[in-house]
């Protein structure tokens, strides 16, 4: 009975010291509770902040609580008290970074050349720049600054457009400059997360509906539906939909009658020419993970002697396709494969005798350090194999007749992995390996020569 009685003291002892040091958010320091918030959502600081005059109160602090919303999550990519020439408010650089953030890394333009952009991070704002292969051979890039995306002192978005390629971008501080340059104000306005449409901003200000509908934007419909593997996530139906929504609404009789009128009017104001809509579609996978190293964006040289930029995509059951992007002189390169399998098993070393011989007897194809002129050569220290990979080629595919070929090796080939995670790719009916190596690498493009009116920038 003694013992029973001990024990319930204990009990009683513990839960008293329980309830006197356990402590409700209410208790914990001011920072404290900033720092707990600043991993919410907005809507869910929205929600909190109806709990008490107190908390709302906290919510609506600008400098601290919407400051440490930024500050973690772009503080190391941007500076974020530079956005708006350092005078728009915290709460606003949120809700349109929150918008804008997906827009970084590699996009699709559509039915226009070069197809491939690039958005990255600038101290205080976005830009976007056209990549292509170099004219000046080897693995380098050219990259084009086309768009400057930041906010206003009011928080509003502010988008200029260089369509003559004469603005260095990386010299704005702000929105400073840019109004006197011949640059051309767009709207940026997004369909879901993977696609968005770049607009002029003529004939949008004062009237609420916008522009007409174009026959060029409805006829981008059918390609952006074309190159859906582009763009993982919306279902085709979602897609279609947020699509016919975004023409619908900018749509009307009235609307279109005042937007000539202030196009002709804008026009003749400024003298320029008016700038067409373009629509871009996510490259979502554009970098290789642990469990698919192959996937991702990719450049090698090819047997043609040209730099080509190629698109790995693996699907849900660990089929694998390759495709070249941007390769207008070769017809179907847009949709028939270079290279794809649908076994995925990758052979492991030791290999065979076989598996040896196959790739001792290929050459490299890659770019002479002295002169940039692209030789055949053999095996660099870096491209020790660790993996190989059973592929087939497009012919069989994309030609029919080539399917009747006596003999299987003619579509057969290899993909060899790397141990520096780069891989090449040959067929056994050639005697040569395209390697292929990273565009970019921790968000920034690799090799890229920035190409300005006055000459490349490195």
């Amino acid at each position: 009975m003694a013992n029973l009685d001990g024990e319930e003291q204990n009990r009683q002892a513990l839960v008293s010291h329980s309830e006197c040091s356990s402590f409700s958010f209410v208790d914990f320091p001011e920072d404290v509770q900033l720092c707990v918030l600043s991993f919410l959502s907005s809507s869910d600081i929205s929600a909190f902040s109806s709990t008490s005059k107190r908390f709302n109160s906290l919510c609506q602090n600008d400098g601290k609580l919407w400051f440490s919303l930024c500050d973690r999550l772009w503080g190391k990519k941007t500076q974020i008290r530079k956005w708006g020439n350092g005078k728009t408010s915290f709460k606003s650089l949120y809700r349109t970074l929150i918008k804008w953030e997906n827009l970084i890394g590699f996009w699709r333009r559509i039915g226009h050349e070069p197809p491939l952009v690039f958005f990255e991070w600038g101290p205080s704002f976005i830009t976007g720049s056209r990549v292509s292969p170099s004219k000046t051979g080897g693995y380098q890039i050219d990259k084009t600054p086309f768009i400057w995306m930041g906010l206003s002192a009011d928080g509003e978005p502010l988008n200029y457009l260089d369509p003559d390629k004469r603005f260095d971008f990386a010299k704005v501080e702000g929105e400073l400059g840019l109004v006197e340059a011949d640059l051309v104000r767009v709207r940026v306005n997004f369909i879901g997360r993977n696609h968005f449409v770049v607009e002029d901003n003529l004939g949008f200000e004062g009237t609420q509906m916008g522009s007409r509908r174009s026959e060029e934007d409805l006829g981008n419909m059918d390609e952006i539906m074309g190159v859906e593997t582009l763009s993982s996530g919306s279902p085709p139906d979602v897609l279609t939909s947020e699509i016919y929504q975004y023409f619908a609404n900018r749509t009307s009789p009235s609307a279109e009658r005042a937007s000539r009128r202030q196009r002709k009017k804008e026009k003749g104001r400024n003298g320029r020419r008016r700038f067409e809509t373009e629509h871009y579609v996510k490259i979502v996978n554009s970098s290789p993970t642990s469990s698919r190293p192959l996937q991702g964006l990719w450049k090698g040289i090819s047997y043609d002697q040209n730099l080509d930029f190629y698109l790995v995509g693996c699907d849900d059951i660990g089929g694998i396709v390759c495709r070249k992007i941007g390769a207008p002189s070769e017809p179907l390169c847009g949709y028939s494969p270079v290279f794809w399998t649908s076994n995925p098993t990758f052979l492991e070393s030791p290999f065979s005798e076989e598996e040896e011989d196959i790739y001792e007897k290929r050459v490299h194809i890659r770019p002479q350090p002295t002169d940039e002129t692209c030789v055949y050569s053999g095996l660099q220290e870096n491209e020790v194999v660790s993996r190989v990979l059973c592929i087939n080629s497009s012919y069989d595919l994309v030609i029919p007749d080539l399917t009747t070929s006596p003999s299987p090796r003619q579509v057969e080939g290899r993909i060899w992995q790397y141990e520096d995670g780069t891989f090449g790719y040959g067929f056994l009916r050639d005697n040569f390996i395209v390697d292929l190596k990273h565009i970019a690498l921790d968000g920034h493009l690799l090799d890229a020569v920035e190409q300005l009116c006055n000459g490349p920038r490195v």
